[in-house]
This record gives structure tokens, C-alpha cells and sequence, in this order.
């Protein structure tokens, strides 16, 4: 008996041992060599052996290279993209420039009645969103509900039309899947847009076993027509919600189960975004004692082709600017928003000087990154994107590029705008649950992407020994497989930066 309880102490001592062993931090390395050293043995583990790393450290202070790795492969850089177009917007249209929403009428209200249909002339504000007013959807259109109030505007004897055709391109960027567009995710683009073009959902059990359970949407509306097929189910019983809505239509299927005493939460995109702004547009202005006595429809650019209208002849009843050009980048970059992402590229190109009558929007947008991609010194063909938020899997960059791109923005007019915009490692955005513990975290500030078996991460970090460090880690072709060692691509690129954040060394030693 003795002997076991001694064995059964030795045990424990060695568990315990074992986990002061784990708990301690990473052996820290001083010299660039070492450095080198520590990333190759992460990278070229056997694990990895049918995937492709791009690894670029470069000093901003000295411009040396600390690490490279295939830093001149073109790869998926997934939601990396946002990086080219939101350095993108901030160049061309500066971090103070706002996006203008006008309503048009044939004549000024007499007596507060606007006489005739009212036209919603949108330019791609994205910022009439619950994420711009703390998650607050009744505050979406409050600007404009303001404007008429404050124009004196109590009726308007016609129709409420939205008019999308500033933009003269699809709803939806190249190389999207068919199988996004129907997520929050992928949520079509429009020069008229209101809370991202999605409704959020939360489903909740009924009172009894065997019901339907209840569906809240945020915000509320009957714009989408709902098939309940949902179950309530016994409680500690798994919830499980399946989404599916057909392409072109506002018509959602749901069906799964949703236990007693949980909630389950999702979103789903919505068609037509102009037909939906002025939808909420009505019932707002209805709320706020505005009638609107006729219906609402929609045109977009292909309408206005073959019925234009010249808007200069016309009366502005009233209008609203957009958040500055600095918030919507940062609201696109932290949480990683790619229809944000996208519609500053269509900004850009509407302001391009490749767009005219017979060019897509978005493709004079890619034509003005490609000129400002080469204004900083990228090498032709290492910057190939093809849509603005990366969601597209036709995109490819080098991490030379990404890593050129975060140098000449650290210099660039608006460096502090397009910094801030970033996320921060355990604070917010994309980044808020990563690096919690580490060096990395309040330091590392930085753009995720994720696409199936794509993982990628660029920013700016200042090391343990105090220098000032850009970098790009793109791992792509990676799959968890049967390997049930191997953790995800996220978790295996994180190690990546944590060993650039923890060097204690210099680039000039």
C-alpha cells in the first residue's frame, strides 16, 4: 500500500510538472537567425506538407527582411482583400469624404404635401445600419426621418421609389457563391442600402413540445415571407436551424429544432435592396405621422437606361449624408463586412477616371486600384483581385504585396485613419478573441481572412525588442482532414505572428 501511494504521489508530481511545463510562455529568440529558425519548424511540419505558406516580416524602421517564405507566390488572400480597398477608398476619396442621399420630387411641398412620387436616389451609403447607432435598428433611418420632419414634410400624394441605378454593375461581386448570396455575408450590394441588406434572427422555442417556434426578425418586417417548418424540442436537446432562401426571392424556408430554455441566432440576406429601403422608408415615415398614399417600387441601372431621368431638372426635397469615409472603413475592416468592403470599390470607381456609360462600375474600380497599386511600387501581376471584400475566390495577391501595401500606408496621408481601422488582437473586430494572454494581444493590429482551407493575417506589430514590424501570413490548401492532431488554420497562422511578436531581437543586429 505503501508503494502505490508513493507511485500514486510520484504521478502527480509529474502531472504537475507537465503542466508548469505547458504553462510557460514560448522560449523567446534575440536573433534574427533564430527567428528564421523557429518559423521554418512551425511551416514545415509534415502536417503541412499539402498546403502552401506565404510568410513576409519585414522592419518598417530599417526595411530589412526578417522572413520570407514564398513571398512572391500568388495566393487567396480571402478577406485580406478589404486591406486594398479600404487603402483604396481612403487615397481616392480622402478619410472625411461622405456619400450624399437625395429624395427628388417634380415640385416643391406646398403646405408640407410633396404632389407626385417621391424618388430615393441613393449613391452607396452604407452607414443606415445598425452597426453605426450601437446595434439600435429603429435608429437606421432616423436621419432621414429627421430631414422631413425638419423640411416640413407631412404627406406625399404618390409613389415611393427607389432608384439603385448610380451603380451600373450586379448586386453581387465576381466570383461570389451562388451558395453565400442567401447568408449576411454575402448580401447583394446596392447604391441604396439599409442594416446590410439582412434581417437577424433569433428563434425561440413555443410553450409546448412539438410547436412551431417563434421567429424574431431584427428589424421587424414583412418584407420577407416566412415558412415556418421549425420544432420545438424537449430541453438539453440539440437546436439546430437550417436557412434556405431561393435565389431572387424574399421567400425564407426554415426548419430544424429549437430546444426549450435556448435561442438560436442567424441572419439572412434580403433581395431587391432598394425595394427594401423604401419599404422600411414608408413605415418609418408612417411612424413619424408622414403618410405616403401611393406604393413603392424600384428601378436600377438597367431601368434608367431605357427610361432616364435627369435629375437636375428636378426638385431635392430633402437629403442626408453618410458617416465620413474613415468610419465606413472602419466598419468594414474590424468586423470584416463584405458588403462594405464592395461598395467602397464601386465608389471608387464611380469616381474613377475609367468609368463611363459603357463600363461596369466595378471594373473601373479594379482599373483604379490597379493604378493605385502601381502608383506605390507594386509589381504588375502580384495584385490580382477581382472583387472588393475578398469573398470572391478568383482574388489572388503575394505577401510581398500585402506587406508593400501596409508599408506604403504607414506613410500615407491617412495612416492614422487606416490604423485605426484595423482590428486589435483581444480587443475587437475579427481579432477580439485571438492572442488573449499573449504578447500579441493590444499590439498586434491587423486584417483577417478566412475562406474554406484559406487562412490569412497582415498588419503591424511592434516586437519584444521594441522594433516597429510589418507582416503577412497567408496559409492556403489547408484542411483539418482526419488528422485529428492538427487544429485549424487560424490557430496554426496565429503561431506565426505570436513568434514575430515575441521576437526580442533587432533587424539591425
Amino acid at each position: 500500500m505503501k508503494k502505490l501511494s508513493l507511485l500514486v504521489a510520484a504521478i502527480f508530481v509529474a502531472i504537475s510538472l507537465q503542466a508548469q511545463k505547458n504553462a510557460l510562455p514560448e522560449p523567446k529568440v534575440s536573433t534574427v537567425a533564430a527567428l528564421q529558425a523557429q518559423i521554418k519548424a512551425h511551416i514545415d511540419q509534415t502536417k503541412f506538407e499539402h498546403c502552401m505558406w506565404g510568410v513576409k516580416v519585414v522592419s518598417l524602421e530599417t526595411g530589412k527582411v526578417l522572413f520570407d517564405r514564398n513571398g512572391d507566390k500568388l495566393m487567396k488572400p480571402a478577406s485580406n482583400a478589404k486591406m486594398y480597398t479600404g487603402s483604396l477608398a481612403l487615397d481616392r476619396l480622402g478619410a472625411d469624404f461622405r456619400i450624399k442621399t437625395s429624395f427628388y420630387a417634380q415640385s416643391k411641398p406646398e403646405d408640407g404635401v410633396v404632389r407626385g412620387d417621391l424618388i430615393v436616389y441613393g449613391r452607396g451609403d452604407p452607414s443606415m445600419s445598425w452597426r453605426f447607432n450601437d446595434k439600435d435598428y429603429s435608429k437606421s433611418l432616423q436621419p432621414v426621418v429627421d430631414a422631413f420632419v425638419a423640411a416640413g414634410v407631412k404627406r406625399v400624394e404618390g409613389n415611393l421609389i427607389g432608384d439603385e441605378s448610380y451603380f451600373h454593375c450586379a448586386p453581387y461581386g465576381s466570383d461570389w457563391a451562388w451558395d453565400d448570396i442567401q447568408n449576411y455575408y454575402g448580401a447583394p450590394v446596392s447604391a441604396l442600402n439599409l442594416d446590410d441588406n439582412a434581417v437577424d434572427l433569433v428563434f425561440k422555442p413555443a410553450r409546448e413540445i412539438g410547436q412551431h417556434a417563434i421567429i424574431e426578425m431584427k428589424p421587424a418586417t414583412t418584407y420577407l415571407k416566412v415558412i415556418n417548418r421549425t420544432t420545438t424540442v424537449a430541453k438539453g436537446k440539440k437546436s439546430n436551424v437550417t436557412i434556405y432562401r431561393p435565389l431572387g426571392q424574399n421567400v425564407v424556408y426554415f426548419w430544424g429544432d429549437v430546444a426549450i430554455g435556448s435561442n438560436v441566432t442567424d441572419a439572412v440576406s434580403i433581395d431587391n435592396p432598394a425595394l427594401w429601403f423604401v419599404t422600411m422608408l414608408k413605415e418609418r415615415l408612417a411612424k413619424a405621422g408622414i403618410e405616403v398614399t401611393g406604393g413603392v417600387s424600384s428601378v436600377n441601372w438597367l431601368d434608367r437606361q431605357a427610361e432616364p431621368v435627369d435629375y437636375s431638372k428636378m426638385v431635392e426635397v430633402v437629403s442626408v449624408q453618410s458617416r465620413s469615409m474613415a468610419e465606413i472603413v472602419k466598419g468594414c475592416m474590424k468586423p470584416s463586412q463584405n458588403q462594405y468592403a464592395h461598395l467602397l470599390l464601386l465608389q471608387a470607381g464611380v469616381h474613377s477616371s475609367f468609368t463611363n456609360k459603357n463600363q461596369f462600375t466595378d471594373d473601373a474600380g479594379i482599373a483604379e486600384e490597379r493604378k493605385f497599386m502601381a502608383e506605390i511600387g507594386q509589381e504588375r501581376g502580384t495584385v490580382l483581385l477581382e472583387d472588393g471584400s475578398g469573398l470572391g475566390r478568383g482574388g489572388l495577391v503575394t505577401p510581398n504585396a500585402s506587406v508593400k501595401l501596409l508599408t506604403a500606408m504607414s506613410k500615407h496621408r491617412c495612416a492614422e485613419q487606416f490604423y485605426d481601422a484595423l482590428p486589435i488582437a483581444g480587443v475587437d473586430g475579427t481579432l477580439k478573441s485571438r492572442f488573449r494572454g499573449t504578447f500579441a494581444e493590444k499590439n498586434v493590429h491587423a486584417k483577417t481572412g478566412s475562406l474554406r482551407y484559406v487562412n490569412t493575417i497582415s498588419g503591424y506589430v511592434t516586437d519584444r525588442g521594441g522594433e516597429k514590424l510589418v507582416f503577412s501570413v497567408m496559409l492556403n490548401n489547408y484542411s483539418l482532414g482526419r488528422d485529428t492532431g492538427r487544429t485549424s488554420g487560424r490557430a496554426e497562422s496565429d503561431k506565426v505572428v505570436r513568434m514575430i511578436a515575441d521576437f526580442a531581437g533587432r533587424s539591425d543586429r
